[in-house]
């Protein structure tokens, strides 16, 4: 099986992580999430990061997080690793931060607390491209393409911006991730998409999906991109 990672990239990653969980938030690989920093463990956790490899996890509360929020709620088992493109200090110590998406990541545990952000060992998660399937991943993204087009609102200045993250020059996994991050699924949906490794099936379940969609009606909820900043 071949994928779409770089050895390189991630020579000096150890597996161990900050973690920023967020309960509405599902990061993919290859995309931009804004985020507005403003709790002080996040502050403290954006500080270590930016003085570091500036990576960090976003990982999405499991259900039942309301109650223990200011704790160590648990969190889904799959993330996504990402690092600090950019970043803004506000003069009151908020951070307003671009966070590029890097890799799946698995979350193997919790890593005892020695500061008051979290921390996690994950295992990176690559993209999985079945010899088998060669022959129809052209049709499949042509076909993704199409359905995107079709739900996207008659604004311009919006398909222009996607069309140039989405240009037929990349890969079908890249293809997935924007589309799955662009599109108004439910947060289930989209967890379901960032776990799925091989690109086959994950872009099959994106089809099917986008088939349930009720046309344009839904349009009006999917994510601009780059993005608006999302707060924790």
């Amino acid at each position: 099986m071949s994928s779409d990672s770089d050895p390189s990239e991630f020579q000096g990653f150890a597996g161990r992580t900050r973690v920023f969980p967020l309960p509405n938030v599902v990061l993919f690989p290859h995309v931009i999430q804004a985020l507005h920093i403003f709790e002080p463990r996040y502050r403290e956790m954006t500080e270590d990061a930016l003085a570091g490899d500036k990576l960090i996890t976003m990982a999405l509360l499991a259900p039942g997080w309301e109650p223990n929020y200011e704790g160590r709620p648990a969190l889904q088992p799959v993330a996504c690793l990402g690092r600090i493109a950019t970043h803004h200090v506000l003069p009151d110590g908020r951070y307003n931060l671009l966070l590029l998406g890097l890799k799946r990541v698995r979350v193997l545990e919790e890593l005892p607390a020695e500061h008051n952000f979290r921390e996690a060992l994950v295992q990176v998660i690559d993209d999985e491209y079945p010899p088998q399937g060669a022959a129809e991943r052209q049709r499949i993204q042509r076909q993704l393409m199409d359905g995107f087009r079709r739900a996207l609102p008659l604004l311009p200045d919006m398909q222009e911006q996607v069309e140039q993250f989405v240009s037929s020059d990349v890969s079908l996994g890249i293809l997935t991730d924007i589309l799955a991050y662009s599109l108004p699924l439910s947060l289930d949906e989209k967890l379901l998409l960032l776990g799925e490794a091989n690109v086959d099936r994950r872009a099959a379940q994106l089809a099917d999906y986008m088939l349930r969609m009720k046309g344009g009606n839904e349009a009006g909820n999917q994510k601009a991109y780059p993005p608006e900043f999302s707060q924790n």
